[in-house]
């Protein structure tokens, strides 16, 4: 049976031939102590002792078993793409060779070992530190940058704007490939910064079209750029953070510490066997998880009930649940003074309107407004304190507590949500995991219950752009603009 070069049923055939082997290598290996991994075509064989010369001799029994096994099994292993590498901490320069005893890697023609090596696109040298690797990628995104160079024309080119997006989206994954093995607190990586941040200063150069000796920093700031250090201070603390959207069974638990294992068994090398001491001198991404997983302040649900396929609440309920996007070619205000006068006269219509607000000073925090009528009659309205968090979370916050409102209203079949962040809207009727999930649940677990009720419970989301001050939306910006809190975590006192 043919299959093509990166089809996804290799990974799937490639692992019914070779498991097997490793099952029958494992039984007659027993003895060596040796670790087997096995990836589409590629094997590797990992042998750990106190002397590279002992490494070799394992290595060379194990390599025999292993030939042994793929000719019972009318497999085919090519000796002459084997490759040797070592890891050791001594910082010397014996590096020994290894006799297969199969050609071409016998005798005088003994396997030498490499300087580095590569393994699913990531580069090992035999210290760890990477060098290689990032050299090779920063390399690899400033040669694709300088081709793209010809689509900067100023004549038929393309604007600065577009630059900037092409390499970001584009250049900057390329350059930070597998940046978490390299990067994390405690790492050297002084030098590896130095490679990314000449190449950003190239491609800042050629969004802004600036002269060469222009500072970097100014550079980066008119490219609308963030500094490499602290894109990938982001980016590491989204990684962390990452961590707790899995579930309690994945395998990535078994590596950590013993307040994350969860489910999972530890692994040989998990740090939650490592002792006191080992504690202060391992430093890696996954004690770093360790020690920052616990600054996350949101829990998340990755397996909720709302969320499983078929079981969302726009799976269920598609024809009930609607959004009343903005059309850029509509005059909004006289659509929108039509519908809610058509709204105010239905007696089984609910007006919601939700409304969050982050104050330009970092002094205050952010608050979120709910205003809930019928008719002409205001019914209920609140607004409270939501914290440190991002426009699109106070919306989202704001949201799930008018629809908590709405749903209480006695003589109620339709809720008309006004907002002005329909991305929170659509957010909030999403039960995956995403930031402030938590919010989502409430809405979709609070929305399951209402539809149950009756068949003609239905809601829709009306956007309002902020710009226009309508109405009752207008009114909700006013009241939630007016509560001022300061933000007390900031205040230093003498």
């Amino acid at each position: 049976m043919g299959v093509r070069q990166g089809s996804g049923l290799l990974s799937v055939i490639s692992g019914l031939f070779i498991a097997p082997v490793m099952k029958l290598f494992y039984i007659k290996a027993a003895p060596l102590n040796m670790t087997l991994l096995s990836f589409v075509d590629d094997g590797t064989i990992l042998a750990q002792s106190k002397q590279l010369d002992d490494n070799n001799v394992g290595l060379c029994k194990a390599y025999k078993i292993i030939y042994l096994l793929f000719v019972a099994f009318a497999l085919v292993l090519e000796h002459d793409k084997t490759e040797l590498f070592h890891f050791s901490c001594w910082r010397d320069t014996y590096n020994p060779l290894l006799d297969l005893g199969y050609t071409p890697h016998t005798g005088n023609m003994s396997l030498k070992p490499k300087t580095y090596w590569r393994y699913l696109g990531f580069y090992f040298d035999s210290g760890l530190t990477f060098h290689e690797h990032i050299c090779y990628y920063a390399t690899k995104a400033f040669t694709t940058m300088q081709a793209m160079r010809m689509l900067g024309n100023s004549t038929r080119g393309l604007s600065p704007r577009q630059w900037h997006l092409l390499y970001r989206s584009c250049m900057v994954p390329i350059a930070i490939y597998s940046y978490c093995l390299w990067y994390f607190d405690g790492a050297h990586n002084k030098g590896a910064l130095n490679q990314l941040k000449w190449m950003q200063r190239k491609a800042a150069l050629w969004i802004t079209g600036a002269f060469r000796t222009s500072p970097t920093g100014g550079l980066e700031a008119l490219a609308g750029l963030i500094p490499v250090h602290l894109m990938l201070k982001k980016l590491a603390m989204c990684a962390v953070y990452r961590v707790a959207t899995l579930s309690d069974t994945h395998p990535l638990h078994s590596m950590m510490g013993k307040r994350l294992l969860k489910q999972a068994e530890p692994h040989a090398h998990s740090t939650a066997l490592m002792t006191p001491a080992m504690w202060g001198k391992v430093k890696s991404t996954v004690m770093e998880v360790d020690e920052q997983v616990h600054t996350l302040t949101e829990s998340f649900e990755p397996f909720a009930p709302e969320a499983h396929p078929s079981d969302r609440l726009l799976d269920c309920y598609v024809d009930r649940l609607h959004f009343d996007e903005r059309d850029p070619t509509q005059d909004r205000c006289p659509y929108l003074d039509e519908l809610i006068t058509t709204a105010r006269a239905d007696p089984l219509t609910v007006l919601a309107v939700a409304d969050g607000s982050v104050p330009q000073s970092n002094q205050y925090q952010a608050t979120s407004a709910a205003i809930i009528l019928k008719g002409h009659c205001e019914l209920e309205r609140t607004r409270y304190i939501s914290g440190r968090v991002t426009a699109p979370d106070a919306e989202l916050n704001a949201i799930m507590c008018t629809v908590r409102l709405a749903v209480k209203q006695a003589n109620c079949q339709h809720i008309l949500v006004f907002t002005d962040s329909m991305g929170s809207a659509h957010k909030a009727v999403d039960p995956s995991v995403h930031s402030r999930q938590a919010f989502s649940l409430s809405v979709c677990r609070t929305l399951q219950e209402w539809f149950e009720a009756d068949d003609l419970h239905c809601i829709t989301f009306v956007y309002i752009p902020s710009a226009l001050w309508w109405d009752i939306h207008g009114e909700a910006h006013k009241y939630v603009t007016e509560l001022k809190v300061l933000d007390i975590a900031r205040w230093t006192i003498l």
